[in-house]
């Protein structure tokens, strides 16, 4: 099957966000933000540079079964919008700016696409197609 256009559009935009992560967490200074992205998930015990690493890689491993249209990368990528998105309301209460606003509405919009474009991801191939 096709890959839809909006599955290439969000996994772009998750590669994006991927390659700022890894570009930050070599050029990051610890003092620059209020809340550490190691801190909004809950593992405020890993160093944020490590953090930044481990969450790149795992949203490249993520977008990379996404944009596959594999069953796991759906799965994977509709686990991540719901965490992200609860992590992001709960700070967005606490602390009214708009990247955690954007976040919550972006993973919104990204886990609303998915499951209306569930069947690419759940088609298999017929008998005479190679997988």
């Amino acid at each position: 099957m096709k890959r839809p256009m909006g599955v290439s559009l969000i996994g772009y935009f998750y590669v994006f966000g991927a390659l700022v992560l890894l570009f930050t967490a070599i050029f990051y200074q610890a003092d620059a933000d209020v809340i550490n992205i190691s801190e909004r998930f809950g593992v405020s015990i890993l160093p944020e540079r490590m953090m930044r690493i481990v969450l790149a890689l795992f949203s490249l491993l993520m977008v990379y079964g996404y944009m596959k249209l594999k069953r796991w990368g759906f799965w994977l990528i509709v686990s991540y919008s719901v965490l992200f998105g609860v992590v992001s309301s709960v700070i967005a209460t606490i602390q009214p700016q708009q990247p955690f606003i954007g976040n919550v509405v972006f993973s919104v919009i990204v886990l609303i696409y998915t499951i209306y474009v569930k069947g690419a991801f759940f088609t298999t191939a017929e008998r005479d197609q190679a997988i």
